[in-house]
């Protein structure tokens, strides 16, 4: 399974792509797609949208993990990455890919151990994790970290321990009611 994690936003986004067979993950290649900070918010979007398009084209992923919402101090920061982040579903969407969603506490805590860890505590495990020299960039490593954390979900689920329960049907009465 090649997995395709991204960090939405509107000036940069991360991207972030490995394999997955089992449980051993393949680095397979990350970077980030930026705009011009000085173009218009609708046009950043669409140079963004362009490049993520070609990223799925180029690379071809079967699902795709993204950084869930979350709230910021900031209205206007917040909404800049909601936005953002429906641009990316959007150029997901039309490719038909499946997308799986994780808040960053819960992608940090898959990670690196804990919730609020910082960007260069979850940059130098993924790099650890992946087997790269040196960490990636900081919105290029919380992709990657969206990726592994999608796998790691995946296997947790592949492999834990199925629970059948036997249901036997109640037994019938004879007779009926008078």
């Amino acid at each position: 399974m090649r997995i395709l994690g991204i960090d939405p936003g509107s000036r940069v986004c991360g991207y972030g792509v490995i394999d997955v067979v089992g449980a051993d993950l393949s680095y397979i290649e990350c970077g980030v797609l930026t705009a011009p900070e000085d173009h218009p918010f609708e046009a950043r979007l669409g140079e963004i949208a362009r490049g993520l398009g070609e990223v799925l084209d180029e690379l071809a992923p079967s699902v795709v993990a993204v950084e869930d919402v979350f709230a910021r101090v900031n209205l206007r920061t917040a909404l800049a990455l909601a936005q953002a982040r429906g641009m990316a579903l959007a150029v997901v969407g039309l490719r038909g890919l499946a997308v799986a969603s994780y808040p960053a506490p819960q992608v940090k805590k898959m990670i690196t151990g804990r919730g609020r860890a910082g960007k260069e505590q979850v940059a130098h495990m993924v790099a650890a994790l992946v087997k790269l020299r040196t960490p990636p960039r900081a919105d290029a490593a919380d992709a990657l970290a969206l990726a592994i954390a999608h796998a790691r979900a995946v296997v947790a689920e592949a492999t834990a321990p199925r629970i059948v329960s036997a249901v036997r049907p109640a037994p019938s009465r004879a007779g009926g009611a008078a």
